[in-house]
């Protein structure tokens, strides 16, 4: 049987557009022989979409999707598509999440997920019910182990816990498969793509059946979706691999043994086309603007966002701005229009201290008897972000915004300033992976696209005379070091400071920065996901709390 693996990018809650491209990727898949065509999980609607599930007429209308997706299907050809579907009993949540085989027509088997995913990015228990069974599918001569996502990931055997108490795969396995079929739509981050292949390998050799791979692929809003979809044989090596970050029609014959598949990955590869591919999706799907605008300060943050958007979208969708104050250096603005003319793309220069000056003058009496400090700092930051946004209001621009999330983490970063805009796009980056990309972007282009003195120069805020981020920062490389074990790994001090070595009173001190800036990052744009852990929708943390981290025991005071 000759299979083909439909690895396509769908828009949340474009029905009629996700259903033209799954019949086109179906008749592409037909004209090359396939017999069956498999497709992501909630391709019919797009993953995830939210609350849009529970908007009735939105059902309504994908039900319809799903019934003009199997009469407009190749006939002869299965298709394998992911959608909801009502559930019928009285008793649960309303809606199952489906693996639906189509063939002439008719809806030919219908499986529901098990595992049902509710931490990080996934809510899918506010929606779905799980599947009160597993059972395999028979479909011309094969037994084929269908399931959904989640439904594979319980079974780490080397996990240290396991969420479910349900293990789908060893139940299917249980009933003679002849092969595995995964429909997906699981997120990128960064070490994905070695995790996937363990666990795949692993439950091909446990169980000595092939195992078959579809995942979304695209961004939808912050969530990032590799593809990465692929064959393994029964002894777990890779067939067939399609590449990440771009849709992908792969054919593999169960008859045949091809590969195996060598195709590699590098992890700084990996982030710099996840983030230009989200940068592209968030303007194309939103079809809200005309270019992307970026603020060009002369640092590395505005160099890396830049180049990162030109490449996504192209030159003629891309401008930007640079707005020197009274503590701007000549070199940054130099280093600005340097860029812009490296990257091809126009740069205005609109200096902002006659704006500073009028608020100087403005706040004056109200500030009176107090020292200049970060308030008067800060309305430079603000100005730029009000004249941003003024661009964006007049010219319909999409502003990216340029904080990293070694400054979001911290609070180094300007509500209503450098904070505003519409996409985040270094929000999960760390400052010392921004000066990683900006090599990479170099080495890439085989050309100096950001200048040298970006690169070289300590970072700066330029907000006061001779300010450096390490005046009120340590280092990026210990900074960050002490952020991934909070933020990522979710280590507390005394966990870190066994981990750094460092004194617990200073990573106290950056713990307690991260604590207190939960109500900036709450007002912060969408940031594109990267990591197993970024702030947004997969971070939920109270912004009004007294946890206090140097209690040693629970005491209630009378």
């Amino acid at each position: 049987m000759k299979i083909a693996l439909a690895q396509i990018n769908p828009t949340v809650g474009d029905l009629p557009g996700n259903s033209r491209k799954i019949i086109d990727f179906a008749r592409r898949a037909r004209r090359e022989g396939a017999d069956l065509v498999v497709f992501p999980e909630l391709c019919v609607t797009g993953y995830p979409p939210l609350d849009l599930l529970e908007n009735v007429y939105f059902i309504e209308a994908a039900q319809q999707a799903v019934s003009w997706i199997a009469r407009e299907a190749p006939p002869e050809t299965g298709l394998i598509v992911g959608a909801p579907v009502p559930n019928p009993h009285r008793v649960g949540k309303r809606l199952f999440n489906a693996a639906l085989l189509l063939e002439n027509g008719e809806t030919v088997a219908c499986i529901h997920k098990t595992l049902l995913p509710t931490y990080d990015v996934f809510d899918e228990y506010r929606y779905f019910e799980p599947a009160p069974g597993r059972q395999a599918v028979a479909w011309r001569g094969l037994r084929l182990g269908l399931h959904i996502c989640e439904d594979m990931w319980n079974n780490e055997e080397y996990a240290d816990y396991h969420l479910y108490d349900v293990n789908p795969i060893d139940e299917l396995a249980a009933q003679d498969l002849d092969l595995f079929v995964n429909i997906s739509a699981s997120p990128f981050s960064q070490g994905k793509h070695a995790l996937r292949n363990a666990v795949i390998e692993g439950i091909c050799r446990e169980h000595g059946v092939p195992f078959v791979l579809v995942n979304q692929v695209g961004a939808n809003t912050e969530v990032l979706f590799d593809g990465d979809s692929r064959v393994h044989a029964a002894d777990g090596t890779r067939l067939v691999c399609a590449p990440s970050f771009r849709e992908a029609l792969l054919l593999w014959d169960t008859e045949t043994r091809t590969g195996p598949c060598s195709l590699r990955h590098d992890d700084l590869a990996d982030l710099h086309d996840a983030l230009t591919m989200g940068i592209r999706d968030y303007f194309e799907k939103t079809r809200a603007f005309t270019k992307a605008i970026v603020s060009l300060s002369g640092g590395i943050d505005s160099a890396v966002t830049c180049a990162l958007a030109v490449e996504a979208l192209g030159p003629d969708r891309v401008t930007s701005v640079t707005m020197p104050s009274a503590f701007s250096s000549k070199g940054s603005v130099d280093d600005s229009l340097a860029l812009a003319e490296n990257l091809g793309i126009p740069c205005r220069v609109i200096p902002i201290h006659p704006a500073v000056e009028a608020f100087g003058r403005m706040l004056e009496d109200a500030f009176r008897g107090t020292e200049p400090g970060i308030a008067e700092e800060n309305i430079q930051a603000r100005v730029r972000g009000t004249t941003l946004m003024a661009l964006s209001n007049k010219f319909n621009y999409l502003v990216l915004s340029t904080g990293n999330k070694s400054e979001l983490s911290v609070g180094y970063a300007t509500l209503y300033g450098d904070m505003s805009g519409g996409l985040a796009v270094l929000a999960d980056v760390f400052k010392t992976q921004v000066y990683a990309l900006a090599h990479h972007i170099n080495e890439r282009a085989g050309r100096t696209v950001i200048p040298e003195n970006t690169i070289r120069k300590p970072p700066s805020a330029e907000l006061r005379p001779g300010q450096l981020d390490t005046d009120s920062l340590p280092p990026y490389p210990v900074l960050d070091e002490i952020l991934r074990l909070y933020i990522e790994q979710r280590l507390d001090l005394d966990a870190i400071v066994a981990a750094t070595g460092h004194e617990p009173a200073f990573v106290h001190q950056i713990l307690r920065m991260v604590d207190r800036n939960e109500y900036k990052r709450r007002q912060a744009p969408p940031g594109l996901r990267v990591s197993a852990k970024a702030f947004g929708i997969g971070r939920r943390l109270p912004i009004v709390m007294r946890w206090n981290r140097d209690q040693v025991a629970f005491a209630v005071q009378r």
